[in-house]
């Protein structure tokens, strides 16, 4: 593990050990999986404001996009153009096409620290003992394919692929009429990446995945109704 990642990784250890003591005469061998649940939560409970951010974001997004498409017709042979309306419609509205990727992009450290947790077998020079948690028997550090036909796995990827369904029908949702084909393909399809992500993760960086992407799914239909 690069020497960089030790403190963060030895942090996010004590942190999600501690929470697995402590709640584990609740919780017994699935200490470790809810405590992962719990730190998720938290995580997004911080990242609250940036969240916020990114719906009004979307909402502005939608607003101004039949505007941008305005502008991109009227100078289609002039992008210099096209690019210096757009910057004055932006900050003019206050707002910016990437607002909506704040909470994702601010979540990527979090997601590499708990991926590189659970591929760590010696943490601050001790066993990681948070490698023993299991989810109906599956160990929280394996890996597909090795696990690929217990019921944790089946479990995670049918979780994941419903959260991914409803992510989808809500994106599509969002779009207008005007939305271009190659946009609704994107929308329809790219939530389902998580499928595909989760099969190069170990279980409990999967967990951390189904978690944050069902919060996001929940709190942008409930905040965007």
């Amino acid at each position: 593990m690069p020497a960089f990642l030790d403190a963060p990784v030895n942090a996010a250890y004590q942190l999600v050990h501690g929470i697995a003591t402590t709640i584990e005469p609740l919780t017994g061998a699935y200490a470790a999986a809810v405590a992962i649940v719990l730190c998720t939560v938290a995580v997004r409970l911080l990242l609250l404001p940036l969240s916020l951010a990114a719906i009004r974001g979307e909402k502005s997004r939608a607003t101004l996009m039949p505007e941008i498409r305005k502008i991109s017709e009227r100078h289609a042979k002039n992008p210099e153009r096209v690019q210096r309306e757009v910057a004055k419609l932006q900050a003019e509205s206050g707002t910016t096409l990437l607002a909506g990727c704040l909470p994702m992009l601010a979540q990527l450290p979090f997601f590499w620290v708990m991926y590189t947790l659970f591929n760590t077998a010696i943490v601050a020079g001790h066993s990681n003992q948070l490698l023993a948690g299991t989810i109906f028997g599956a160990p929280l550090g394996i890996h597909w394919p090795l696990f690929a036909s217990t019921p944790a796995y089946l479990g995670l990827a049918l979780v994941l692929a419903v959260v991914a369904y409803f992510s989808s029908r809500r994106q599509l949702r969002l779009l207008d009429e005007t939305a271009s084909p190659m946009t609704r393909r994107m929308a329809r399809f790219l939530p389902f990446g998580t499928l595909v992500t989760a099969a190069f993760i170990p279980l409990a960086a999967g967990l951390y995945l189904l978690t944050t992407t069902a919060w996001t799914l929940l709190e942008r239909t409930l905040l965007l109704r």
